[in-house]
């Protein structure tokens, strides 16, 4: 295990405990957050290094490098990624000034293979073995292993993505500055996370399912993720909500927690969406869309 030892935001040294989680999902081992007190960011700590943390990946059931569908919960997932993907493509098709882009963490390749469909030059990073695997099988798309920002030419990219990848991050400061680099003027950074501010991440505290430590070592805002991305040169153009993402956590939490009510995580879901239309910014997930000034 290796200690944060200052904020990637604010570079303070000082932080205070937040919460005990338990890695509900493959080691069962108790992980610490912690929140700096001066910018108010979350993170674990201690935390794997990146030689360590591949070890808690290593199970069939982590999701986003899998294609089953058995089980309940799985068949939800691929459902609404099938849905969700098409909504990716139509939300980049219709803001990107230039049809080359990066999925960093692209999985089994699914959102990159339908862009590439559509006549876009594509490219991924996805550093596990069976989803990249996928990726080549399915689309003929050969994701890196790393990402290594060498391999591409500054000002090349018209957008980058990164779908729930930010928070997994080690070396936070060389992807964001590799990212503005590769990124040509005016181009797309487009991040989605999971929001510590949430109403489902209140109620289910501990059992909050979007923790998923020590996978997860960031737990953002939309302030303290702002913060950091302007740190890097990005302006936040737009925010979106990730509506299916609230029911998903929920049942994933309900399940840590309870053993796995589907009625009152539907519940929890619709309720934390309810209460995030009418106050901004605390959806269970959100897409950022941030340009390169």
């Amino acid at each position: 295990m290796e200690k944060i030892k200052s904020c990637p935001i604010c570079s303070n040294t000082e932080y205070k405990p937040f919460l005990k989680v338990k890695d509900w999902s493959i080691s069962k081992e108790d992980f610490y957050i912690v929140q700096c007190n001066g910018c108010g960011l979350a993170f674990t700590n201690p935390r794997p290094s990146e030689e360590e943390i591949g070890s808690y990946y290593e199970s069939n059931d982590y999701i986003s490098h899998s294609d089953t569908n058995t089980g309940f919960i799985n068949k939800i997932y691929q459902l609404v990624k099938t849905f969700t993907i098409r909504q990716k493509t139509e939300m980049v098709a219709s803001r990107a000034t230039k049809r080359a882009l990066l999925d960093i963490g692209c999985g089994t390749g699914d959102f990159i293979g339908a862009l590439k469909s559509k006549g876009w030059t594509v490219s991924g990073v996805e550093p596990n073995n069976i989803a990249r695997s996928s990726a080549e099988k399915k689309y003929s798309i050969v994701p890196s292993e790393k990402f290594e920002s060498s391999k591409y030419v500054n000002g090349s990219l018209g957008v980058i993505t990164m779908w729930h990848v930010l928070e997994h991050v080690h070396r936070l400061d060389y992807y964001l500055n590799s990212c503005y680099d590769l990124l040509e003027k005016n181009g797309l950074l487009i991040i989605a996370v999971p929001n510590l501010s949430s109403y489902d991440a209140q109620n289910y505290k501990e059992h909050w399912a979007a923790y998923d430590v020590p996978r997860h070592i960031w737990h953002f805002t939309p302030d303290t993720l702002m913060q950091l991305c302007k740190r890097h040169g990005f302006e936040l153009k737009e925010t979106l909500p990730m509506w299916f993402d609230s029911f998903y956590v929920s049942m994933l939490s309900e399940k840590y927690k309870n053993g796995g009510n589907i009625l009152r995580a539907m519940m929890l879901g619709f309720l934390s969406n309810l209460k995030a239309l009418y106050s901004q910014g605390t959806c269970s997930s959100h897409i950022y869309i941030y340009v390169k000034k």
